[in-house]
């Protein structure tokens, strides 16, 4: 069975009084170990209050491993999300922060060289401690490598996004992402994403829209949905949803067209829904 590595960020949404254990490569772990995939968490809590909740959530389903790192003395990540009219989240992220220092150690190196895939993003890298980390583990491994954007402004350089551009083999965006990285001087978003693969050669890039759905190009063909009508509760963990059907899909060489319409469906499901990670019901379940 595909072994699935996700590594990244773990912290707490927080809405008002509410606190929900989010972070995307956390999200999308989660989410596959409700598609029935093979996955491990990486990354590292503080020792805190905090850092015991999010351990105890990991625990409680079936993410904690000694892939769990804690650190003695950066605090674990809470975020204050900010969602308008439409439920659309912003976010406030503080640094520096517990997954900000992630380290090589050996468990770690060990399950990203059994790993059929790494799941990454570039949140996690904004500092050289836990970049470093995951950019000597992608060079040693022949794990497929898949990038999810997810840009969370002011926390990325340029620099650092086409790093790790260069060396995914799947790559997810949104479309804010999108124009920022291949460019919005036309309005064919087809031409700039063969522009786009030309220049950084990935097996796969996939650029979800919204209430629009998702386009994606692979094997050298687009694929595209329109999406799936739902009443929005918040858009927190939608793209996660999205990119883990996307990724279950892909490792089980399901045809695309129908992996990008499992995906949309997922995605619109957990938007339906409060917080990143909504239990699946035996609906959603039947029409995979």
């Amino acid at each position: 069975m595909n072994k699935i590595l996700c590594f990244g960020e773990i912290l707490w949404d927080t809405f008002g009084d509410e606190k929900v254990a989010g972070g995307a490569p956390m999200n999308v772990a989660r989410h596959l170990v409700q598609q029935h995939m093979d996955v491990l968490f990486a990354s590292r809590v503080g020792k805190d209050t905090s850092g015991d909740g999010l351990l105890e959530f990991l625990k409680g389903n079936g993410l904690y491993s000694e892939l769990i790192q804690v650190d003695e003395k950066l605090p674990s990540c809470e975020v204050t999300v900010q969602l308008d009219s439409q439920g659309v989240a912003t976010y406030i992220i503080p640094e520096p922060v517990s997954w900000d220092n992630i380290q090589t150690e050996s468990a770690l190196t060990k399950a990203a060289a059994q790993a059929s895939a790494i799941v990454y993003g570039s949140l996690a890298c904004r500092e050289g401690i836990t970049r470093d980390t995951l950019l000597n583990l992608l060079q040693e491994t022949t794990a497929l490598k898949i990038f999810d954007v997810n840009l969370r402004a002011p926390h990325f350089t340029m620099s650092t996004i086409e790093t790790l551009v260069a060396g995914a083999d799947v790559i997810k965006m949104n479309e804010d992402e999108a124009a920022l990285l291949i460019g919005s001087n036309t309005s064919d978003l087809k031409e700039n994403i063969i522009e786009f693969q030309k220049k950084y050669h990935p097996k796969t890039i996939c650029v979800t829209r919204g209430e629009h759905g998702a386009m994606a190009w692979h094997d050298y063909e687009f694929y595209e949905h329109p999406g799936c009508p739902v009443n929005v509760v918040d858009t927190v963990g939608a793209g996660d949803a999205f990119l883990a059907a996307f990724v279950s899909g892909l490792l089980k060489n399901e045809p695309m067209q129908g992996v990008i319409e499992k995906a949309c469906l997922v995605g619109s499901y957990v938007a339906g829904k409060r917080g990143a990670n909504p239990i699946y019901d035996e609906s959603l379940l039947a029409k995979f």
